[in-house]
This record gives C-alpha cells, sequence and structure tokens, in this order.
C-alpha cells in the first residue's frame, strides 16, 4: 500500500502527485519540446512601442495544492506542487496577457509551501521523488503534453482587484475559467496574484484511487500564484 497519495496539476498553472508504486517513467527533463508561448505577437508589440511586461521567473510563483480523500487518508500525505520557471507577457494596452508552464519544471513537496499550505507532516525525500515522477509521467502525460498554458484577452489590467478570463489548457484540454485577481501597477513593474479551483476531471485527468476509493485524491485541486512582470523596451 502506498505511504502518499497520487494527485494531480491544473495554471499558471494544474496536477496529481503521489507517492504510489511507479508506472511509467518521468519524461527528460531536457527534452526538446515547443513552447506555445505566442513570443513573437509580443515582440512585434514590443517594437511598435506597445507597452509589454515580461514575467520574471526568479520573482514569480505558482503553487498546486493536492488534498487527499477517502476513508484510508491518513494513510498518505497532502501535496504541494510548484512552478519557479513561469515564463510569459502581459501587454495591457493591447489587452492580452499569455504565460506557460514547462511541467518538467515543477518541484514537489517544498517544506516551506508545505508549512505554507498549513501541511504539518514532510514526505521523506525518496517519497517526493516518486510522487514527481509519477506526476510527470501516467499522470499528467508530460511527454505529450510538456506545458501547461493561460491566456487572458481583457481590456482591464490596471492595478486593482477584478474577475478575469482566463483560459487554462493542461493534459491537451482548454477551459476558461472566471478568475479573481490582484493587479499592482508600480512604474515598470506589474505584480499579478490570485488563486482559484480547478477539478482534475474537467481536464481529462482521473483521480488516483485505490481498494475502492479508500485510498484516494479530491478531484479539485487548489491553485495560487503571484506573478512579476517587468516592462520590456523595443527588440
Amino acid at each position: 500500500m502506498p505511504r502518499s497519495l497520487l494527485a494531480s496539476l491544473p495554471w499558471l498553472v494544474a496536477v496529481l502527485v503521489a507517492c504510489a508504486p511507479l508506472r511509467g517513467s518521468a519524461p527528460d527533463a531536457e527534452a526538446p519540446a515547443v513552447s506555445p508561448l505566442p513570443s513573437d505577437e509580443y515582440h512585434r508589440l514590443a517594437s511598435r512601442h506597445e507597452p509589454v511586461l515580461r514575467i520574471d521567473p526568479a520573482r514569480s510563483l505558482v503553487v498546486i495544492e493536492v488534498r487527499r480523500a477517502g476513508s484510508l487518508a491518513e494513510l498518505g500525505h497532502d501535496h504541494v506542487v510548484a512552478s519557479r520557471a513561469v515564463e510569459g507577457f502581459i501587454a495591457p494596452r493591447a489587452g492580452r496577457a499569455d504565460a506557460v508552464v514547462a511541467l518538467a519544471t515543477l518541484e514537489v513537496d517544498e517544506p516551506s509551501l508545505r508549512r505554507a499550505a498549513g501541511m504539518d507532516t514532510q514526505p521523506s525525500a525518496a517519497d517526493a521523488v516518486g510522487t514527481r515522477r509519477n506526476m510527470l509521467g501516467p499522470v499528467l502525460e508530460a511527454e505529450r503534453y510538456p506545458f501547461a498554458s493561460v491566456a487572458v484577452r481583457s481590456s482591464a489590467f490596471d492595478s486593482g482587484q477584478r474577475f478575469l478570463p482566463v483560459a487554462l489548457t493542461l493534459h491537451g484540454v482548454a477551459r476558461t475559467i472566471d478568475v479573481l485577481v490582484s493587479i499592482d501597477v508600480q512604474d515598470s513593474v506589474a505584480t499579478v496574484s490570485g488563486a482559484f479551483a480547478v477539478a482534475q476531471t474537467d481536464f481529462g485527468i482521473p483521480p488516483f484511487s485505490l481498494l475502492g476509493g479508500a485510498i484516494a485524491v479530491r478531484d479539485r485541486v487548489d491553485v495560487r500564484f503571484r506573478l512579476v512582470a517587468v516592462l520590456q523596451g523595443p527588440e
């Protein structure tokens, strides 16, 4: 019986993670893949002197919380999956934003992020490795679907709090979600933060379960993010 559970990510950027026995293999983190980020469109906007801000991965973070379920849930762990490698752009005057997370950049169960999520246990390093391999391999199929991406088309990118329509693509499935975001624009830097929840099954990812659901993960996963974008000059 596994000591922790398999779960899934949804924005970015979404995730099913677990320390179940390994099935299949994780994708090669160095394997080449073509990013769906429409960088050329933003370069063209910048060349026309449209304001374009680029997400700074070093100051940005996406966190996904995956919770256990089932009558034997105490045998497993909740999990935190995170990316500190978000790439993307915001063009406020053009009313658009796009961001991408390469699934191979996802990390599992950082102690500080688990504490921030109120999780009072810490899986072993070996469990974290097994969780990540299962997440990228048989769950998210990251070799086949190497990216999670979001796209926003809106006329409201000034400072304030508002709902924005976020088109999230994960596991080859696209869904649009209204997400409450806080936008703070200071000089040439914009910070966008917020949180939302999605169901794994909405993206064709069946929640992991064993023993007729006695060991399982919740269909719902919770996502929170903080993205910092910096104004770019024309290229």
